[in-house]
């Protein structure tokens, strides 16, 4: 997928957000700590540093949610990062984006911390975001 792909799918994707531009995509792709996974309609772009890792953004097209592709590609980037020596993972999420902090609940993620107006929005006020994280282990690793 490429990285004009990638933002279109992100604009409709983060409805209330503002996207990430196509040279931003392109500019993280090209620094050694990242790693991109794709799908026919999502992707998840995520930085390793030593034994962490941070998921930056995890998209799936609007018309192809709920078909089991966020959570594909979390097992993939889960089970790569932990063949990789990666003990543990963070990321960040909007307070009101409910189904993606149910994805990240059913793969493992705990809520670690609050962030108060941490997301913009073009429609209204700016919405907190949820640390979220995960410590892999024996048994629980992959998906």
């Amino acid at each position: 997928m490429t990285p004009e792909a990638m933002a279109g799918l992100m604009a409709r994707a983060y409805e209330h957000q503002t996207p990430w531009r196509a040279s931003d995509i392109e500019d993280l792709a090209g620094r050694k700590v990242t790693r991109i996974y794709t799908a026919e309609n999502g992707f998840l772009i995520a930085q390793v540093i030593a034994d962490e890792a941070e998921i930056l953004a995890l998209a799936v097209d609007p018309s192809a949610q709920r078909q089991g592709i966020a959570s594909r590609l979390l097992g993939d980037f889960h089970a790569d990062t932990w063949s990789g020596g990666v003990v543990r993972t963070v990321l960040d999420v909007a307070e009101d984006n409910l189904s993606a902090r149910a994805l990240y609940t059913r793969h493992g993620y705990e809520e670690t911390a609050r962030r108060a107006g941490y997301y913009p929005r073009r429609d209204g006020p700016a919405a907190a975001a949820l640390l979220m994280s995960r410590t892999m282990t024996k048994g629980h690793n992959g998906s």
